[in-house]
This record gives C-alpha cells, sequence and structure tokens, in this order.
C-alpha cells in the first residue's frame, strides 16, 4: 500500500510539473500589440491571402516570447528614426499549424519540418517588413511567402530601393539580437531559440 502511495504520489508531481511547465510557457508569450501598440500587423494565416489559401488562425493577434517582443520594440523606434517602421506577417504558431503547412509544401527551405519545429512554433520567430513611418508600402524584394530565388538574402538582380530596403531591415534587426534566414528575406530568428521547446498552444488559448 505504501508504494502503490509512493507511485501515485510520483506521478501526480509529474503533472504538476508538466502543468506548470506548460503554464510557464503561456505566460512566456507576449502579444505584440500590448508591447508595440503602434505596431502594424497583417495576419496572414488568420486569412485566406497566404500560399496555402486557408485560414489557419482564429484571430489576427500575434504573439512571440517577452524578450523577442521587446527587442522588436527597439527594431521599431530605431527604424522610425529613419522614416520607416514595421509591419508583421506572423510570429509564434501552433505546431499543429506547422504540420498543416508542411502536407502543402513539405519543402525545408520554405516550410520547417514539424518533425523537429520551426523557430516560429518556439515564439522566437517572426515575419515582417519595412513600411513607410506613415504605413505606405515601400519597395522590397518580393511579397511575403514568395518560394523563388528572388527571396533569398543573397539575391542581388533586384531594383536599388529594394536591396537597400532589404539591407536597412537586415541591419537594424541584427543590431537588437535578431538573425535573418539565408532563403527567405522577410522571416528574422531572436537569440536564445535553441533549447527552448516547441509549442502548440492555440492561437486564441494563449494566456498573458
Amino acid at each position: 500500500m505504501r508504494r502503490f502511495r509512493s507511485n501515485i504520489t510520483v506521478q501526480i508531481g509529474l503533472i504538476i510539473l508538466v502543468l506548470a511547465c506548460f503554464a510557464g510557457a503561456q505566460t512566456d508569450l507576449a502579444e505584440l500589440k500590448m508591447i508595440i501598440p503602434d505596431i502594424e500587423l497583417d495576419i496572414r494565416y488568420a486569412t485566406t491571402h497566404n500560399f496555402v489559401g486557408q485560414v489557419l488562425y482564429p484571430s489576427a493577434r500575434c504573439f512571440l516570447v517577452r524578450d523577442a517582443a521587446i527587442a522588436l520594440k527597439d527594431v521599431q523606434a530605431d527604424l522610425k528614426t529613419k522614416g520607416y517602421k514595421l509591419k508583421v506577417f506572423d510570429g509564434y504558431r501552433p505546431l499543429s499549424v506547422q504540420w498543416r503547412m508542411w502536407a502543402i509544401m513539405p519543402n525545408p527551405s520554405f516550410v520547417a519540418d514539424p518533425k523537429t519545429g520551426s523557430r516560429h512554433n518556439k515564439g522566437y520567430a517572426v515575419d515582417l517588413t519595412l513600411i513607410s513611418i506613415d504605413g505606405d508600402s515601400v519597395e522590397m524584394p518580393t511579397p511575403y511567402d514568395d518560394f523563388t530565388e528572388k527571396a533569398s538574402r543573397s539575391y542581388q538582380n533586384l531594383p536599388e530601393s529594394a536591396l537597400k530596403n532589404r539591407q536597412l531591415l537586415e541591419d537594424t534587426m541584427k543590431a537588437h539580437g535578431f538573425t535573418g534566414m539565408s532563403s527567405e528575406w522577410w522571416h528574422f530568428d531572436y537569440q536564445g531559440y535553441q533549447d527552448k521547446p516547441n509549442l502548440d498552444i492555440p492561437i486564441d488559448q494563449v494566456l498573458e
């Protein structure tokens, strides 16, 4: 009987630990609009205007881990001194959504294999672009989620203004702890993601 009670106690303790870790993961995600009130959002996966042609998120809210959101606030402040600001297409992405994307585009150059997960699933990746401080579009290499060679950071056969804007975005993001993905000019990872877990908390269930 004592051994049975001991096993039950251990199991309950493990359940509590898992729940605590889950809750901790939830509370570490911060809503971008709460951190950066003037950030422009164009959350494509909350619409059908995306490469899968399906609504994947129940709402157009956007989350990152808190440190990344605060760093992005610094990026925004930096860019505003130069006459620009940010428009965000995607941030934290539930792992279940990653599986849906992979079923349609199983190409690891553009969609991370959900077996290992994406930095988006950790809340450490953000897809974004530059816009003018008045909210107008500026020339960039391609539209968002363009799966051609033109989306690569190394592609040079572009108008001078697109090259200049791409470099400004990359330099400013890098100065605040973000690293760009080679195949997608719009994708940036925040430092420290390597040992963080993939999350599958639905967008409308993320807790602050």
